[in-house]
């Protein structure tokens, strides 16, 4: 039976468990790892996987997913040295997809939002002795209507 094809998904995770038709490029990865590159730009067209291929390579690198099991049966997963690679790096990711706001104001709002819902995923930091005061101080000051100097701290 053909796969259906997820139009405007952009969660690798989603396409893989509901097998939607997915192009394999799990060797991007690999690509991109031995490159050792400090900084990688990645300018494409609208459309053009993007979001995507960063969201792939959340899933790959982050111990949250670990021994998931979604890189089975991909092109990567043929390479032992990146099977024993996958699922051992603390991953942030932050996408700016969405940002769509039509003004300076409403574009900054949208991306300290963003950052914001990004500190909340991590909060379990402010439990333990990870960060120091002052850190956790400026953990818990980073909001919606936050300066812009201090979103960039």
């Amino acid at each position: 039976m053909a796969r259906t094809v997820g139009i405007g998904i952009q969660d690798f995770a989603k396409l893989k468990s509901e097998d939607l038709f997915l192009v394999d490029k799990t060797m991007f990865i690999k690509e991109w790892w031995e490159k050792r590159d400090e900084v990688t730009l990645i300018a494409r067209p609208r459309r053009f996987g993007k979001t995507l291929n960063l969201s792939m390579l959340e899933y790959f690198f982050s111990v949250k997913y670990a021994g998931s099991g979604l890189f089975q049966g991909m092109k990567i997963w043929e390479e032992e040295k990146y099977r024993e690679l996958q699922g051992t790096y603390p991953v942030i990711s932050l996408s700016f997809s969405s940002v769509k706001e039509d003004n300076f104001s409403e574009a900054k709002e949208k991306i300290c939002r963003l950052i914001q819902l990004t500190y909340q995923k991590f909060d379990f930091l402010l439990e333990e002795d990870f960060l120091k005061e002052y850190e956790k101080e400026a953990f818990l000051n980073v909001s919606a209507d936050m300066k812009a100097y201090e979103a960039s701290l």
